[in-house]
């Protein structure tokens, strides 16, 4: 399954309907939790969300609105019985608040800290990039390897069907028949997610070629200059 759920939209300040910030993203079995906000664990019960689904956390950055639903979260996944590794990614300079927040969870969780200093690569076909912020921001993007499609045409023509099918993919040539002759690339999709930031150089390398951008835009464009004060 591959699913976004907004948990919450409403950046600094929550309305009536609209929480905190709050994203979940699953993606192969796999939940990547970015930016929980307060109130974070109650916006997962309304949305029908398992704690147990969570096996990544991704905080942009260090204020509130993106991190002070850690706590919670995390504890809720101790009462769950979580047994799974859960990796926690933060900018370093936010490594005190992150081991605050961290310290006021129930423990028993197997809570793995990354903290990341610069662009790249922080876990397997995850990586990050420099927002412009008032503190130190990063945004992520999630890309799926490239693979390959199969074409019927091709596979009927060179006799390969049922179980081969799949010998063939995990194997690469089957009985004379190349995967590449069978099929065509298919680029693996992109996920980026862009929080709190002025226009710059680290979102719209994130955004490039995005099959799903989520960017928080707290400003329109009316409000321009207040938005660069």
């Amino acid at each position: 399954m591959r699913e976004l759920v907004d948990l919450g939209t409403a950046s600094q300040v929550p309305t009536r309907t609209r929480n905190h910030n709050g994203y979940l993203l699953r993606w192969d079995g796999a939940g990547l939790l970015f930016d929980p906000g307060e109130g974070t664990q109650r916006q997962m019960t309304h949305a029908g969300v398992s704690a147990a689904q969570v096996t990544r956390i991704c905080l942009t950055h260090v204020h509130g609105d993106h991190c002070y639903g850690l706590p919670g979260v995390l504890s809720r996944m101790v009462l769950d019985g979580v047994e799974h590794p859960v990796d926690l990614h933060y900018p370093a300079s936010g490594e005190e608040v992150v081991r605050a927040l961290v310290s006021l969870a129930t423990p028993g969780l197997d809570l793995r800290l990354h903290p990341h200093g610069g662009p790249g690569a922080v876990a397997a076909d995850l990586e990050v990039r420099p927002l412009h912020h008032r503190v130190e921001t990063y945004g992520y993007r999630l890309t799926e390897p490239d693979g390959r499609t199969m074409v019927p045409e091709r596979l009927a023509a060179a006799g390969i069907a049922g179980p081969d099918v799949g010998r063939l993919q995990r194997e690469g040539r089957l009985r004379g028949v190349d995967l590449e002759d069978v099929s065509v690339p298919r680029p693996g999709r992109r996920v980026a997610v862009v929080m709190d930031t002025a226009p710059c150089p680290g979102a719209e390398e994130l955004a490039e070629r995005a099959d799903l951008l989520l960017a928080e835009s707290t400003f329109a464009d009316d409000d321009a200059a207040l938005a660069a004060r």
